[in-house]
């Protein structure tokens, strides 16, 4: 009986994967066993379909090859991807609004770990699936830009059950349990790869405030789990250095803790 095991060291795995080059074959010579899943989308926020409507999504996986695959799609489902059956994979699903000029990635995204998400013929995405996915590339990209060899701390050997429990665990940090998107994902996938798992990272990133003048809302946030802002005076947005998305029926605003920028719609 035939084993499956990859013909290279796991970090070439990374690698060639992060390169979008499939490398796995079977000791048999045979090609890895592939199955298609139709794919199951989360209900878009309330707020999000109020003030932007029906998005298109940009779905992102690898395939049974090892290969990075991408596809955009529109409309109320009948969408199968093919995924690899011998190891763990992440599937991201973006939402943007090509004609409010939101590309994909200014939103947060969902998304599923196969094969903890599969029901039935489905792969079931939600939004705390999306914080799953993203966490998984950055464990990988932080896994092929390391000198690390081993495979214990590689996203298809991380304990997804246990890590998707946190958020019930009334132990950790209550502002990244209401809204996840408010932790670093990249830095904190990089300490897992070096040093291993540690819940007391799962922490806010720290944020300054910054008045902005314009309407008063409601804005809302890339996070789907963040509430709208609603402001009476001039708005006072939470800031970082990396750019943070808000959007009102008005426009677009893109800021940072060093300066802003708005931009209406229709101009």
């Amino acid at each position: 009986m035939c084993n499956f095991r990859p013909i290279y060291s796991m970090k070439t795995y990374f690698l060639a994967v992060l390169s979008c080059i499939g490398l796995f074959l079977n000791s048999c010579g045979e090609a890895l066993t592939d199955s298609g899943f139709a794919l199951e989308l989360p209900v878009l926020p309330q707020a999000w379909e109020e003030v932007l409507g029906s998005p298109c999504w940009r779905i992102e996986w690898v395939n049974e090859k090892g290969r990075k695959k991408a596809m955009t799609v529109q409309g109320n489902g009948g969408w199968n991807i093919v995924l690899p059956q011998t190891w763990v994979s992440a599937v991201s699903a973006f939402p943007f609004w090509p004609e409010k000029g939101l590309s994909p990635g200014f939103f947060k995204p969902a998304g599923a770990i196969f094969p903890y998400d599969v029901s039935g013929g489905n792969l079931v995405l939600s939004w705390q699936g999306g914080v799953d996915s993203v966490l998984y590339w950055e464990m990988a990209k932080s896994y092929g830009n390391s000198g690390n060899e081993s495979t214990k701390q590689i996203p298809m050997n991380f304990n997804w059950p246990r890590f998707r429990r946190l958020f019930d665990d009334p132990s950790l940090n209550a502002e990244v349990r209401a809204d996840p998107w408010l932790a670093d994902w990249a830095g904190i996938a990089a300490k897992i790869v070096q040093s291993g798992f540690d819940k007391r990272r799962l922490v806010p990133e720290a944020r300054s405030a910054l008045q902005v003048p314009v309407g008063p809302g409601p804005w809302i946030g890339a996070s789907p789990f963040a509430e709208p802002l609603v402001f009476e005076g001039t708005p006072v947005y939470p800031v970082r250095p990396t750019t943070d998305t808000w959007v009102s029926r008005e426009g677009i605003l893109r800021c940072n803790s060093q300066t802003w920028i708005f931009i209406k719609f229709g101009e």
